[in-house]
């Protein structure tokens, strides 16, 4: 018997739950890309860590810089109650994104994290903007 085996795999109901309830709250690279590259971007990115220069040097295409500490329900009141918002950060080192999701429910708004943020999106060859604007992509060098 392998480690693998060791423990029993869940009845298929616990395994649709617990899959269920984890695609509520999280994203990956590659659907917020697909969404971004066929204009079925309906949710708000938001880049919630880090400096503005940090955010100018390379951020992902469309996304708001909005570090969680930033985020308040004025700010969050430009947008209709019903937008979700998706929030990354550095990577997974990091839990910019998590303390942004956080906010964000509490102020009783719909939330998604993008698992992997910069890290992720880099690793999957993605292009990243730069500038102080949402921009759009161009491939730029990993810094």
């Amino acid at each position: 018997m392998s480690y693998v085996t060791e423990t029993p795999a869940a009845a298929p109901e616990i395994a649709i739950a617990h899959f269920a309830q984890r695609l509520s709250v999280e994203t990956d690279c590659a659907d917020v890309a697909h969404a971004l590259k066929n204009g079925e971007q309906d949710f708000v990115l938001l880049h919630a860590v880090g400096t503005e220069a940090a955010y100018a040097r390379r951020h992902v295409p469309g996304a708001i810089h909005l570090p969680h500490r930033q985020i308040t329900a004025e700010r969050l009141a430009e947008w209709p109650a019903d937008t979700l918002f998706v929030a990354y950060c550095a990577g997974p080192h990091c839990n910019g994104a998590d303390q942004a999701a956080l906010k964000i429910a509490r102020l009783g708004r719909p939330v998604k994290i993008m698992i992997g943020g910069i890290t992720g999106w880099e690793d999957e060859g993605l292009a990243f903007a730069s500038g102080s604007a949402p921009g759009e992509p161009r491939l730029l060098l990993a810094a």
